[in-house]
């Protein structure tokens, strides 16, 4: 018999992406999503698969006012407003789905003895001080800035799972995940790649936050998914970090990005965001280890493979 796993947030970018992985990997899947980030269309190409069901419900209202979806063998949590247009927007929405919505995830996977994975992020680490970031590291967060409702949802929704594992016996694990792109990261998202490429594709000037010289590291969405899965099927109980670990500058990012769309935008700079990171790379050593995982597409490579969705909607 199929597993059977249930995945909020599954209309999202990565939520829909993991659906897609698991039908293809022979499970059947009950996707839950309330569409306040999440859109339709990133799940359309499923309406006929037998093996999926979505629900529409808000995971911050019990279960028993949608209906039980019965049993799962395995819940994978990756509801949250995660871009910081959509978290500074539903900021009290946010912390909820973070907190009682998680509660309730795990009170389902408590309830049928079910896996348990949260979607848990780089941004428990702040502004760091560490670099790069390891697992043991506690971060340095502004708890009252603007984007601590993010931050803060998800340390709390961490110490939350903690808890369920350590009280109450739950199978859980803990997905750090720092920067991801690709297909399905909605255009108007807010973050810096769909800002690039659009900007890019529409031959308008890409816009930099600050003087350029922050850094991240950016993850194609198909390894990212690849290190959910595998550690999904892990028995490491403790937050481990999936990203890619190779650190660039936002003004090698936007000088990529052109190379990759031709195109002759220029550069132009504006004014960094309160409390926005300076500098963002994940220590993987503890993926390779456990999971035998390390991202395997480049930078050019993903976006090349992210084109095509970004000109549909560039026009």
């Amino acid at each position: 018999m199929a597993i059977r796993a249930l995945v909020t947030g599954a209309a999202g970018f990565l939520g829909s992406h993991l659906t897609d992985r698991l039908l293809a990997e022979g499970y059947s899947v009950v996707g839950v999503d309330n569409f306040s980030t999440g859109v339709w269309q990133n799940l359309a190409h499923l309406t006929r698969e037998p093996r999926f069901t979505l629900l529409e419900w808000d995971i911050c209202e019990p279960m028993e006012r949608r209906g039980d979806p019965g049993r799962v063998d395995f819940i994978f949590n990756l509801a949250s407003p995660a871009s910081p247009q959509d978290y500074l927007r539903l900021p009290l929405e946010t912390l909820r789905t973070g907190s009682l919505g998680t509660q309730h995830a795990l009170d389902l996977a408590l309830r049928y003895e079910a896996g348990f994975l949260h979607a848990s992020t780089s941004e428990c680490y702040g502004d760091p001080l560490e670099h790069p970031q390891k697992e043991e590291y506690w971060g340095h967060v502004n708890p009252v800035g603007p984007r601590s409702v993010y931050d803060e949802a998800k340390r709390y929704a961490e110490a939350l799972v903690m808890a369920y594992h350590r009280t109450r016996s739950v199978d859980t694990r803990l997905a750090r995940i720092f920067n991801t792109y690709g297909p399905r990261l909605h255009p108007t998202d807010g973050r810096v790649m769909p800002n690039f490429l659009m900007q890019a594709l529409r031959g308008e000037p890409l816009t930099i936050y600050g003087d350029g010289s922050q850094t991240r590291c950016f993850c194609y969405v198909s390894d990212l998914v690849e290190g959910l899965l595998r550690l999904s099927r892990a028995s490491e109980h403790t937050p481990v970090n999936l990203g890619h670990p190779r650190e660039i500058t936002i003004q090698e990012c936007a000088e990529t990005v052109l190379e990759v769309t031709g195109s002759h935008s220029e550069i132009t700079f504006a004014a960094l965001p309160e409390d926005d990171p300076t500098r963002r790379c994940p220590d993987i050593t503890k993926a390779r280890t456990l999971l035998g995982w390390e991202p395997a597409i480049s930078l050019r490579d993903g976006l090349e493979r992210s084109l095509e969705f970004y000109r549909n909607w560039a026009g």
